[in-house]
Order: C-alpha cells, then sequence, then structure tokens
C-alpha cells in the first residue's frame, strides 16, 4: 500500500475545500488516458511542442554541447517520451555522446518508457531512475559527466501554483552548477476558449483522467466513491492565467474509505479541487529564471506562439 498517498488522500478529503492531488492520477489506467488526451486535436499543447523541437532539434544540439562534447539528458516525468524521441533520435545519428535519464513518479511509466526504449534504440545509453526528481538529480550528480541538461516538457511545470513554479525552480538551480542547462515547456496565456476546450475535450477523456482518481482509490483504499456521482468542471481565469479542474457532487453523498477509516460528506455541487494548469507570459518565464539563479540562452516558440521551451543555463 502507498502510505504517502494514502495520508495525501486523508488530509485532502478532511480539508475545506476538498482537493486530491494530481500527482496520483498516473496510475495504469491514467497512463493510458493520458495518452488519449496527448492525441486529442482539442489538446493543442503536444503538436506545439513537437513542432518547436522537431524545429529547433539542431540549434538545440549546439547548445546543450556548447561547453562540451558528453552530457546527460535527464527527463523530468519522461512518460513515454514521445516528444523527447525527437532529440533521442537526432542525438544519436550525430553519434552525440550523452545519456538518457527518465524520472517519472510511476513506476509503470518507467518500466513501459524503458522497454520501448532499449526496443526502438539498443545503442542508447540509458540510466531511468523511478525517484522524486531532485533526489534524483543528486544521484545522477555523482557520475562522471561534462555537464546535466534538464528537460521539463509538456507545461509540467503547469501543475504548480506560481508561487509553486518559484519554489521549484530555486530548489532547481541549487541543485545545479554553473554551466548546466534546463529546457522547459511553458503554456503560454491565449484565447480563454482554446485553453478550456483543452481540459473540456468533446470525448469526455479529460473527464474520465479526473474520474480514475476516484476509481484508483476505491480498488487501493476499498472506497466505494460512485464515480458516475461526479461531474468534472474545468474553469480559466484570464486575468491570473490558472485553468483548474474540479470534480462536482451530484447530489448528498456520503463516502467510505475502508484503508484509512473514513466517511466523507458531499454536499449537493461540493466540488473536489483535482489540478491546476497554470498558463504564463514570457515576463513570467523569465523571471522565474533570474530569481533562480539561471540566465535565459533562448526561447523557442511554435508558429501560432501557443507554447514556449525556453533554455536556461545556470550561471
Amino acid at each position: 500500500m502507498n502510505e504517502q498517498f494514502l495520508q495525501d488522500v486523508k488530509a485532502g478529503l478532511s480539508a475545506s475545500p476538498k482537493s486530491l492531488s494530481s500527482q496520483y492520477f498516473y496510475d495504469q489506467q491514467g497512463d493510458v488516458l493520458f495518452q488519449k488526451i496527448m492525441d486529442m486535436e482539442e489538446y493543442y499543447l503536444t503538436d506545439c511542442e513537437f513542432e518547436i523541437l522537431s524545429t529547433y532539434k539542431d540549434e538545440l544540439l549546439d547548445q546543450f554541447t556548447s561547453s562540451c562534447d558528453g552530457f546527460h539528458l535527464i527527463e523530468f516525468g519522461a512518460g513515454d517520451a514521445y516528444k523527447t524521441k525527437i532529440l533521442i533520435s537526432f542525438f544519436l545519428s550525430r553519434k552525440v555522446q550523452f545519456e538518457y535519464n527518465p524520472i517519472d513518479i510511476s513506476e509503470n511509466a518507467v518500466q513501459k518508457l524503458v522497454q520501448d526504449l532499449r526496443r526502438e534504440y539498443p545503442e542508447l545509453k540509458l540510466l531511468p531512475v523511478n525517484k522524486e526528481y531532485f533526489s534524483a538529480v543528486e544521484e545522477i550528480s555523482h557520475h562522471d559527466t561534462c555537464k546535466k541538461v534538464i528537460l521539463f516538457l509538456g507545461s509540467n511545470i503547469g501543475n504548480f501554483s506560481m508561487d509553486g513554479a518559484e519554489d521549484f525552480f530555486t530548489r532547481l538551480g541549487s541543485e545545479l552548477e554553473s554551466g548546466d542547462q534546463a529546457l522547459i515547456g511553458f503554456d503560454l496565456m491565449k484565447d480563454p476558449e482554446t485553453i478550456l476546450m483543452a481540459y473540456n475535450d468533446s470525448a469526455g477523456i479529460t473527464a474520465e483522467f479526473n474520474l480514475n482518481l476516484l476509481r484508483r482509490i476505491n480498488r487501493e483504499f476499498e472506497a466505494d466513491f460512485d464515480p458516475g456521482a461526479f461531474y468534472h468542471r474545468p474553469e480559466y481565469n484570464s486575468d491570473t492565467g490558472a485553468a483548474k479542474s474540479f470534480l462536482v457532487s451530484r447530489k448528498d453523498q456520503k463516502v467510505e474509505i475502508g484503508a484509512i477509516p473514513m466517511k466523507v460528506s458531499f454536499n449537493e455541487a461540493e466540488s473536489i479541487f483535482m489540478e491546476i494548469s497554470q498558463k504564463y507570459k514570457t515576463g513570467d518565464v523569465h523571471r522565474f529564471a533570474e530569481n533562480a539563479g539561471f540566465r535565459v540562452k533562448k526561447d523557442y516558440f511554435d508558429k501560432r506562439k501557443y507554447f514556449l521551451n525556453s533554455l536556461w543555463e545556470k550561471k
């Protein structure tokens, strides 16, 4: 039993307002659903970042090897490495000396990725790490290497509040050495309808992704959530850039979680906060970098300027 998950469920559902942590979306079924989300027409983020990496892979290679020939390519939240394979394939074709270190809290995702990569790229130097991000960076830092290049793609940073992102980057800066680099994805502020559609797709896949967390709690903690008694509600604040997702109770109800044990009461229309997906201005990105001890080497945009991959270097 995942004790940390259990304690987080207990704390989140005892709070007012109630919440559940989005880090627990990614069990085996959650991984499958998220892959479907990335394939959705409404979910523009994947296509935008794919375009950026495809367009600028040569320049990124020049940047990554600017101070030395070899490096660790360390990816936070690697998932299935769909977009990262653009870089891996290109770097291998150029005989670049690098080791790929995928890091993910989902053990299932790491195992599947390693099998896939070893089959597709038998020549790839690969060392996966199934740990929390900064613990993994510390472990990799003990290896002999010229430099570390961090990939944090797909607007994963958007799952933090603005203050949380500031803290995250400060911690990242403290873990890296001068000359180390980070390529970070940021979803930019844009037409609110475009953003809302990305989190409220017509096929209902995003809703199922959120509701799957209730099913996971049922499976792992002897709970009796009825997912059909909740519905998915996204919202977007165009002033703050905060896109949030909630599950809302359709009725007055009680849910029992046997493994804790506890009973949770819901009023009709009461919500569970599930996730934030923060959107940014370019100025926010540059402020994050400066405050955390980085210099911005270059900003890379897709053709619609929906998305930004910003390359930073530790001072």
